[in-house]
């Protein structure tokens, strides 16, 4: 099969009968991971053939690349291309229950409104109603204006930056000092940024005391301009200061280790997700997306992955700026049709309860 034809061309040009075909064939395969054989379809009702006339269907898609026969079975399984197909033009897409709409609302809002929390309960709420991984991408810190910013000694050559929002947030960083740094200085920069930044957004804070720095440089001796630039310019130290990525269920994985290939893709997986560019990845996919986005199988490449799936939707502030993304993340025979309403749902409720 040409790599230039897209899903929709495959798509219109399938009778309806390789339509149904391929249809079936890849529900069995999502929801219990089994070749169907063309017997076991002469029997269902919907599809009216005989044995025969489902065994050349097959063959058909199987020439244009959307199933391949196990060596193991004398069924038939959706390739990669097929399994998009299905998802993209042949799925029918449910809807969130009301008990798993009560469950996501519960979790996201019942350990407080902070955005960290509502953050940590969404992802544990996608990961225990998906029976996977659950994963949530949002900015380290909020868009809260700064209210105190000070600096507390921990010892000779450390201090840690306390930078606390308006509302209510703590942000904290570790700092390695200069050598031979007083700890007035510390007072006196801890005074300096909250004079100057208070009722800023850290982002705004940073382009400003860039500016300000340059200008009251021969004010300020070199022990407070280190602090100053380290407290607030510099990013922190986690490498995380542009985001975090918050993925809970991570040990589901391994319970589908033969869905998604074998241990070491489960352990590539994972390890993946440890990473920060893994982050800047899906912010990046999520900002190109209106609604729900599915990466399959080698699309997961994007985050140095393959053999599994992702869905993700962004979540948007109250001006429908994106602020995030929250999705599912397991092998290729995720239950899309449940999972993908679940996302698209979560992503609303944070979206509210974060604006």
């Amino acid at each position: 099969m040409s790599q230039d034809r897209t899903i929709s061309d495959i798509l219109t040009s399938i009778s309806p009968r390789a339509q149904e075909v391929m249809r079936e064939i890849a529900l069995a395969y999502v929801e219990r991971g089994e070749p169907v054989g063309s017997r076991t379809l002469s029997k269902l009702e919907r599809l009216e053939a005989s044995p025969a006339t489902i065994r050349n269907v097959m063959a058909d898609l199987e020439d244009l690349g959307l199933l391949y026969s196990p060596h193991t079975s004398a069924g038939r399984l959706p390739t990669e291309t097929g399994l998009r197909l299905f998802v993209e033009g042949l799925m029918q897409v449910g809807t969130v229950s009301r008990q798993d709409q009560a469950r996501i609302e519960q979790q996201c809002a019942e350990r407080g409104s902070r955005a960290s929390d509502v953050i940590e309960s969404a992802s544990s709420a996608l990961s225990g109603l998906s029976g996977f991984a659950g994963l949530v991408a949002s900015p380290t810190t909020n868009n809260a204006p700064l209210k105190q910013i000070q600096f507390t000694l921990l010892s000779d050559d450390s201090a840690l930056a306390i930078l606390v929002l308006a509302d209510g947030t703590v942000e904290n960083r570790l700092l390695r000092l200069p050598a031979g740094t007083p700890s007035s200085a510390l007072v006196t920069a801890g005074n300096y940024l909250t004079q100057r930044l208070a009722g800023l957004t850290l982002a705004e804070a940073r382009a400003k005391i860039v500016t300000d720095m340059a200008r009251d440089r021969a004010a300020l001796d070199d022990h407070i301009q280190k602090l100053v630039e380290l407290g607030v310019v510099t990013p922190s130290n986690d490498g995380h200061d542009d985001g975090v990525l918050i993925v809970k269920g991570q040990l589901n994985l391994l319970d589908s280790v033969e869905a998604v290939g074998d241990l070491a893709s489960v352990r590539a997986l994972m390890r993946s997700l440890e990473s920060s560019q893994t982050y800047l990845k899906l912010m990046e996919a999520a900002d190109q997306a209106e609604g729900v986005r599915i990466f399959i199988g080698s699309q997961t490449e994007l985050f140095g992955l393959s053999d599994c799936s992702v869905v993700i939707k962004p979540y948007r502030n109250a001006d429908q700026q994106i602020i995030g993304a929250v999705g599912v993340i397991g092998p290729l025979r995720l239950n899309y049709g449940r999972i993908i309403p679940m996302v698209d749902y979560t992503a609303d409720v944070m979206g509210r309860l974060l604006s």
